[in-house]
């Protein structure tokens, strides 16, 4: 699913720079649920950007799903992007003037896909998520649990290969988190791949294998015995 080798990223600071990471080795198959950790400086946010295609590598090799990711040029990486990944952010990232429905839909725009197609499918993802009735409500309109569900019906419309999520209950209180961690095992349950970056330990735990990072290196990397959110809800 998911390859990484050797990979290297700086960042200029001045007349120097900034060795971010450090030949970062990865391999992900297809159905894990992974939760990359660390420190602020660790790297991780760093890493998350190169496989979201949001930055690139300095030197190493990146394959996600067979395809060589490299020297992409910014339209062909928002449509590898739309085409292999789906995004689930903390701060949920919806547009504040569309509601639920159009929010989901969004990504099936970019697909190309015609009007109706998409919002019958932007509806069955919300159906999914347990919104369906909330579709025309706005943004300000829904709760943050309410705000990250419309967040993974978008992250899911697009039937992404890869599912990265970055701090996804990092705005959520405990009761919403474990709530918003049950579905996302739903999802891995059902053979999703996910990525998860988060700095909570309890909701690393919830995923199936840990990577922790300290300045830009691989520090431990361990498959765990999955605790379920549902013991929780």
């Amino acid at each position: 699913m998911l390859t990484i080798k050797k990979l290297h990223k700086s960042y200029p600071i001045g007349d120097s720079s900034l060795h971010v990471l450090k030949g970062i080795d990865l391999q992900v198959e297809e159905g894990e649920m992974v939760a990359i950790m660390g420190s602020s400086g660790s790297g991780k946010s760093t890493l998350l950007n190169i496989i979201g295609m949001l930055d690139e590598a300095d030197e190493g090799e990146y394959i996600l799903d067979g395809v060589p990711i490299k020297n992409l040029t910014e339209k062909k990486a928002a449509i590898y992007r739309n085409k292999f990944l789906g995004f689930i952010f903390q701060s949920f990232n919806l547009i504040s003037y569309k509601n639920a429905l159009e929010n989901v839909a969004l990504p099936l725009y970019y697909q190309g896909q015609k009007r109706k197609d998409r919002l019958e499918k932007a509806l069955f993802h919300l159906e999914k998520v347990g919104l369906k009735e909330w579709a025309h409500h706005l943004p300000n309109e829904l709760s943050g649990g309410q705000k990250q569900r419309v967040a993974i019906a978008r992250a899911l419309a697009a039937n992404p290969k890869l599912l990265l999520a970055d701090e996804p209950t990092g705005a959520l209180d405990t009761k919403t988190s474990h709530e918003i961690m049950d579905f996302i095992q739903s999802l891995n349950d059902e053979g999703k791949t996910i990525l998860m970056v988060t700095h909570e330990e309890d909701i690393a735990s919830m995923c199936k294998r840990i990577v922790r990072l300290k300045d830009g290196v691989i520090m431990e990397d361990t498959f765990v015995e999955q605790v379920r959110a549902s013991q929780y809800v």
